[in-house]
C-alpha cells in the first residue's frame, strides 16, 4: 500500500477494540487458515483494527513531524464520528479479502478530511478533488474494517461461516440473518476512536502508528 495511511482505531476502552483484535489475530486465521493467509505457504496476515480513512499520504505531506501535522487537521468531533457496522463481505483484492462494511454517512466527514489534508492539499472535505473522491469511494467499495488479507477466494458457504463466528464474538451485523444466543454483549459499531499515522509501504507486520490522535 503506497504512502501512509490514516486510520481510525476503535477507542482502546470500547469492548470491540478486544472483540476485533481477537478475531484478527486468532479466532478467523485458526478457523480459515487458508482464506487469512496469501497463500498455502504463506502465515495470516496479523493488523489492528481498523477503519481506513485514507491511503497515499505522501511521508513529505507531514515532514519531520508527524504529530504536529496530524495534531493540525480539523477532524469532526467524536460525537459526529459514528462506524456502523453493516455485513461481512469479500471483494477479490488482498486487502480487501474479508471485511465489515460501514455505514457511509456516519464516517463521509472524517474521511474527506483525511483524503483533503492527507493527498489533496485541500483545506476540508468540501473541496472539490474531496468531493469527487468520496463519491468514488462510495460507489467503488466504501468505508469498511478488514478481518483477513489474503490472496485465496472465499465462498459464499465460507462467508456465511464467518459471518456466523464474528456474531459469536460479539459484533452486531443488522443486515445478517445470523441467529446470536443472547448471553453476550453485541455491539454495531462505535463512536469517535483514535486516529493512526501509519506508514504502509512497508511489510504489513511493521504497520506500526507514527503518530495518534484521540477524537
Amino acid at each position: 500500500m503506497p504512502g501512509s495511511s490514516l486510520w481510525l482505531v476503535p477507542p482502546p476502552t470500547h469492548p470491540l477494540h478486544h472483540i476485533l483484535t481477537k478475531l484478527i489475530s486468532s479466532t478467523l486465521p485458526s478457523q480459515f487458515p487458508s482464506e487469512a493467509a496469501s497463500s498455502p505457504r504463506v502465515t495470516p496476515h496479523f493488523f489492528s483494527p481498523h477503519m481506513t480513512l485514507t491511503s497515499d499520504v505522501a511521508p513529505s505531506v507531514y515532514g519531520s513531524d508527524p504529530q504536529a501535522w496530524l495534531d493540525s487537521i480539523p477532524f469532526p468531533a467524536a460525537e459526529h464520528v459514528k462506524v456502523r457496522f453493516g455485513r461481512v463481505k469479500s471483494q477479490d483484492v488482498f486487502y480487501r479479502r474479508c471485511y465489515i462494511s460501514v455505514g457511509y454517512e456516519g464516517v463521509k466527514d472524517i474521511a474527506g478530511v483525511a483524503r483533503a489534508r492527507g493527498v489533496f492539499g485541500e483545506e476540508d472535505e468540501q473541496g472539490e478533488k474531496t468531493k469527487e473522491w468520496l463519491e468514488w469511494w462510495r460507489r467503488e467499495f466504501g468505508p469498511h474494517v478488514s478481518l483477513m488479507y489474503g490472496n485465496v477466494p472465499i465462498t459464499e458457504e465460507k462467508m456465511r461461516d464467518i459471518s456466523q463466528v464474528v456474531v459469536d464474538a460479539g459484533v452486531a451485523l443488522p443486515e445478517d440473518e445470523q441467529v446470536t444466543s443472547g448471553e453476550i454483549a453485541m455491539y454495531d459499531g462505535w463512536d469517535g476512536g483514535v486516529v493512526w499515522l501509519v506508514p504502509s509501504d512497508g511489510p504489513i507486520e511493521e504497520w506500526k502508528p507514527i503518530a495518534v490522535r484521540e477524537l
